[in-house]
């Protein structure tokens, strides 16, 4: 695993520069009148450990291992990703608006791969979305919330409002799909982040289920 996060991983997220995003725009959907200032995303909410089976896959190679979040507070989680054989990979602290990082193998001691890091999670692990205009479809109620130069798109399951995706875009342009398989509020069964401007595909498959 080790040579392939050393020779692999930097100089693939480097061609990253000399992809373009398509720009995102919702289909197939209308208008909805909605009450809601704000929506959220609860799958990371509870305070007990969140415990994955980690799978990635980063142009064309693949590395497994465990992922542990756990929220310390209202605004902060911390994230330990170790090698299937338990070592410790990352561990570190993040917010909407800060990052700390407690260890890195030094062989993922790089800027580009802390970077990545810290903008997956930042997106992932949000919870409060302002709401500036709502859709639905057949299967969904569709949330748009605006933030700078970020628009977020929450699509809510109809039948038990459960979350199901997020899109996350910057510029109008598409950055990350995030899609959720949950039965309840606060925990999510398994998830597919899906980048758009990497070729990058991250799978988290529960271990320990939060009750």
């Amino acid at each position: 695993m080790l040579p392939f996060l050393r020779q692999n991983l930097l100089y693939s997220l480097i061609l990253v520069l000399a992809v373009s995003c398509k720009s995102y725009k919702l289909t197939d959907v209308k208008p909805a009148p909605t009450t809601e200032k704000t929506v959220e995303n609860l799958y990371f909410s509870s305070a007990e450990d969140y415990v994955y089976k980690c799978q990635m896959d980063i142009y064309k190679n693949h590395v497994s291992g465990i992922l542990i979040i756990k929220k310390l507070n209202e605004t902060t989680h911390r994230v330990a990703l170790t090698s299937d054989f338990g070592n410790k990979l990352i561990d570190f602290e993040i917010s909407d608006q800060n990052f700390k990082l407690n260890y890195v193998l030094p062989d993922l001691d790089k800027k580009i791969v802390i970077n990545f890091l810290k903008n997956d999670f930042q997106q992932l692990l949000k919870r409060q979305y302002p709401v500036s205009e709502s859709f639905e479809n057949e299967n969904a109620k569709i949330y748009l919330s605006k933030i700078d130069n970020k628009s977020y798109y929450l699509f809510f399951n109809k039948e038990n409002n459960l979350l199901k995706q997020i899109i996350y875009t910057k510029n109008n342009k598409e950055k990350i799909d995030f899609t959720f398989d949950a039965k309840k509020h606060i925990f999510a069964d398994s998830l597919h982040l899906d980048h758009k401007d990497f070729k990058i595909n991250i799978k988290l498959f529960q271990i320990t289920e939060n009750e």
